[in-house]
């Protein structure tokens, strides 16, 4: 009980830090920042492969996350009105 209480707090951590980053690239690509983003994007990516070594998220997840998020940074920003 004691280990799986250990590896949850560890999981959660691990995934808190996904979504802040992941939140961080979306804000960037918000405000226009390619260049910000794509250095987001390179950090975001590192985060997910580790989290999917260790274990804490699976490949495949890892792997669509990745590519949607390349697949946003590819898209030309919205147009201001």
């Amino acid at each position: 009980m004691r280990s799986s209480a250990r590896k949850q707090f560890r999981n959660r951590g691990i995934k808190s830090r996904l979504g802040t980053l992941e939140q961080t690239y979306a804000e960037l690509l918000g405000t226009g920042k390619k260049e910000e983003a794509t250095k987001a994007l390179s950090n975001l990516t590192s985060a997910l492969d580790k989290a999917a070594k260790s274990g804490v998220i699976h490949k495949g997840t890892a792997d669509r996350k990745k590519s949607r998020l390349s697949i946003r940074l590819a898209k030309p920003a919205p147009k201001a009105k």
